[in-house]
């Protein structure tokens, strides 16, 4: 079976970067988000819960990763999270 070559040319294209603007709420999720990577990254933290939601306010996910013990806790961190919230909004 006979090889067949071929070539291509690259062509390169000069970078554009666009600086993005973010505004002060996605700048605090980046930033919460952060202060928890690197706290993970230092061995700090034993388990972690995030709720989310979307911008039009319909979806809502929760995710977490903990040890066994720590599901009742996270629970009730969150209870607490949810109520000084709602008492802020009012």
């Amino acid at each position: 079976m006979d090889k067949q070559t071929t070539t291509a040319a690259v062509l390169t294209f000069p970078a554009r970067i666009v600086p993005v603007e973010a505004d002060e709420n996605v700048a605090s999720v980046i930033q919460v988000l952060q202060d928890q990577l690197q706290l993970a990254r230092e061995g700090k933290l034993r388990s972690v819960a995030v709720v989310t939601v979307s911008n039009d306010g319909d979806a809502i996910g929760t995710e977490w990763s903990c040890t066994n013990g720590d599901v009742t806790s996270l629970i009730g961190k969150l209870a607490v999270l949810s109520h000084d919230l709602i008492a802020a909004r009012n």
